[in-house]
């Protein structure tokens, strides 16, 4: 017997001959479809992916969608801010130390800007900043901050720097009666104020002139004092003027409500228990009288029907 050929397949007597397509032309190996030759397919990795040269290719352009993207975020983000600061919340920095121990010099603490445009009005007992009402502030600094601290104050991302604001303490609102004799207390409706938030060292009231007064407030003003009852130049110092220093309810920006740096100073500015004490309100005054008043009309009415039945 003679040797098998090598290549030769086993039960033929040839080799394979490559297969033909149409009018005889060869079909390269692997491209033989249903409908005959095929273009060839961009290689792809598992499950159908691209390939890495393809992949690579994708990930380029998001990266670029990212970088053109990111100036209309940042856009956004900065209208975002403005709004904010405009209509709910800004940040303000404490420029001196009238309000200590409550704020300390450098504080910075977030005002609520919301409230007031539903027409809520400050109530005794809460921080508040509001606008130099006539001068208060004349012959103090104004910082000069540099054009980057002007355009992020301007959004809200910084305190603002150039607005002749104050902050104090509402301690009477219209209506009310303020008063301060001796050392103190300070009475409002005749209600003496326990007031633990007074700077350690100083009196309720100051013994000079302008810190003795009783004054009744106008409707749409507040009062307003500050913590540090001896370095305050609050409404005390001001009876000078219109309205005897109270300060105009539209001045008021709005109310403080946390402090916010330094962190380790992070609180709440509440509403002191004492202003809470039963009559220190004109409204809470009048509300037994008025309970009285509607319990007895029933019984006047009741009464009137059976005269005019007799």
């Amino acid at each position: 017997m003679g040797d098998v050929a090598v290549g030769a397949q086993e039960g033929h007597g040839e080799a394979e001959r490559p297969r033909q397509g149409p009018e005889g032309l060869d079909r390269p190996q692997g491209f033989e479809g249903p409908e005959g030759l095929q273009e060839p397919k961009e290689p792809t990795g598992p499950e159908g992916s691209p390939a890495p040269a393809a992949f690579d290719e994708v990930k380029a352009k998001k990266q670029r969608s990212f970088w053109k993207e990111l100036p209309l975020l940042i856009g956004i983000a900065l209208v975002l801010a403005l709004l904010i600061k405009t209509f709910l919340v800004q940040a303000f920095s404490i420029p001196s130390d009238s309000m200590q121990n409550t704020l300390q010099r450098g504080d910075r603490v977030l005002v609520d800007k919301l409230t007031p445009w539903f027409g809520s009005e400050p109530e005794r007992g809460e921080v508040v900043v509001f606008h130099d009402p006539g001068n208060w502030l004349q012959g103090e600094p104004t910082p000069q901050p540099n054009a980057v601290q002007k355009a992020l104050s301007f959004v809200g991302l910084m305190p603002s720097a150039e607005e002749k604001d104050l902050i104090k303490r509402v301690v009477a609102v219209g209506g009310d009666t303020v008063e301060c004799k001796g050392a103190g207390p300070l009475k409002v409706n005749g209600k003496a104020l326990d007031e633990p938030y007074v700077f350690a060292g100083n009196t309720a009231c100051s013994t000079d002139q302008p810190g003795q007064f009783k004054i009744t407030v106008p409707k749409g003003r507040i009062w307003v004092m500050g913590d540090h009852r001896q370095n305050s130049a609050d409404s005390r110092y001001h009876q000078d003027q219109p309205d005897g220093g109270s300060v105009p309810v539209d001045k008021v920006v709005g109310r403080a409500l946390v402090i916010a740096w330094p962190l380790d100073r992070l609180n709440t500015l509440s509403v002191p228990g004492t202003f809470g004490q039963p009559g220190i309100g004109n409204a809470e005054a009048a509300a037994p009288a008025a309970l009285g008043l509607l319990g007895a009309l029933p019984i006047v009415l009741v009464r009137r029907r059976r005269r005019l039945a007799r």
